[in-house]
């Protein structure tokens, strides 16, 4: 049986900084995810790299502003008005790259990382010397004083490791039920039309499909390629939606939720299809993702869990919640708090951690479950609504004046939505947007 300081189950880029930071074994199934993404201007701070250590091949775009797109109204958003040292609305980034410059960290730290046998179990006797021990499928045990757990958003090791310490009757279900936990997203590599390859926008439709954040987007990706994908709640029921009529990629002959590529396919006849042939203009590139052209993959849309901390156990990345449904993922935050978990670890006391991924990443939370929650209950009109409200807050293309002068050109409409984020954020201080606080947990 090995033995190491930490063992982290996990190996996207949670488990890889965990990794990095705290240089100990780690055992895993290897990455799964998403071949591109996209990276905002002050993401690259929370993550806390510098620009220059990112390497120059896994950028694929860099982005100069975002489109949101309602079923009548637009508006651009050329900044996101945070603080950032990275020059640019953003970028997309090869996923994979990105994952494996992340690995070469952790390798070069000192880390082991492990492919091929995937994790049955972890035991824990807080009296024992170590503490932890992680059971792989092939028999072999890894134990270690302090586990992070960066499994991601289907907690398949997470999930038993946290029912041990909730009080007795409860499971972990209760709090983060599969159907309720998630989102379900998917997305295809198309090759656009030169003319239509937007190299520089990200672009966002909402109030086109049902469900609570749920909507479609295009990222330019590189050599003309733009990776076109959605993101819904997972189980819904097409019988329960009110004024189903309102959504354009819902049919009268629907009876059930669209499948994702009938989704795709829906907005981009919506968009292009007056004067381009789908399938023949925008073909699937085959060669990319993970079959075929095309990834469907979950994002948890919960709010985060605290970790057991007093078993010397930390939750990173998708696993603790930290990833939004909101806006389609969370590299950032998964990296932060992977950090801080293998920082911690280091030392040889988790205890902290709670705190500490708060003090991190928690301004950032309470903005994605402020937003998500005020656009929860929105209708289609309600998202044109807020567009044309938001358009005259935030300056567009040929507009000139002060700042102030939008403000006032917002009227009554802008004030209402600009207070009820505030107070919507407020309702979520000092970590109130947890989904199980550490006081829960139970240690023997």
């Amino acid at each position: 049986m090995e033995r190491a300081d930490v063992a982290i189950v996990g190996g996207g880029p949670a488990g890889s900084a965990a990794a990095a930071e705290a240089a100990a074994d780690r055992d895993e199934l290897g990455p799964d995810s998403t071949d591109a993404a996209g990276m905002l201007d002050y993401w690259v701070d929370i993550m806390g790299f510098s620009l220059d250590e990112i390497p120059d091949e896994v950028i694929l775009q860099e982005l100069s502003d975002a489109e949101f797109v309602g079923p009548t109204e637009r508006m651009v958003l050329r900044s996101t008005g945070i603080d950032a040292t990275y020059p640019k609305m953003g970028f997309t980034f090869d996923r994979v790259g990105m994952d494996d410059w992340m690995r070469e960290r952790a390798e070069d730290a000192g880390a082991d990382y492990r492919v091929g046998t995937g994790v049955r179990d972890v035991e824990t006797d807080l009296d024992g010397d170590p503490t932890h021990t992680v059971v792989l499928a092939d028999g072999e045990a890894v134990e270690a004083d302090a586990l992070v757990l960066a499994d991601g958003p289907q907690r398949t090791v997470t999930n038993g490791v946290l029912d041990r310490f909730l009080p007795e009757g409860k499971e972990v279900t209760d709090y983060l039920a599969s159907t309720e936990a998630n989102h379900i997203a998917y997305q295809e590599h198309r090759r656009f039309p030169e003319e239509l390859f937007d190299d520089d926008t990200l672009k966002f439709w909402w109030g086109l499909m049902p469900g609570e954040t749920a909507y479609p987007w295009v990222f330019p990706n590189d050599d003309g390629v733009a990776r076109v994908g959605l993101t819904m709640p997972i189980g819904m029921d097409i019988d329960a939606i009110p004024n189903r009529e309102e959504y354009d990629l819902l049919r009268p002959e629907d009876e059930s939720i669209p499948r994702g590529g009938e989704y795709l396919r829906r907005l981009l006849e919506r968009e292009y299809g007056d004067e381009y042939d789908i399938e023949s203009d925008f073909p699937l590139v085959e060669d990319r993702g993970k079959r075929g052209g095309t990834e469907t993959y979950p994002i948890s849309s919960t709010k985060p869990v605290d970790s057991p901390v007093g078993a010397n156990v930390a939750l990173a990345g998708g696993a603790m919640g930290t990833t939004s449904a909101f806006h389609e993922g969370g590299y950032h935050v998964a990296v932060r708090t992977g950090r801080e978990a293998g920082r911690l670890a280091a030392e040889g006391d988790l205890s902290g951690y709670n705190r500490a991924w708060k003090r991190a990443i928690g301004d950032e939370i309470r903005r994605n479950v402020a937003f998500a929650d005020i656009v929860g209950d929105y209708t289609p009109a309600d998202f044109d609504r807020a567009f044309r409200t938001a358009r005259k807050l935030v300056p567009q293309e040929g507009d000139e004046g002060e700042q102030i002068t939008y403000h006032v050109r917002a009227g009554i409409s802008g004030l209402r939505l600009y207070l009820q984020y505030k107070w919507t954020k407020f309702g979520y201080r000092d970590g109130r947007y947890g989904q199980i606080p550490e006081s829960t947990y139970v240690y023997g």
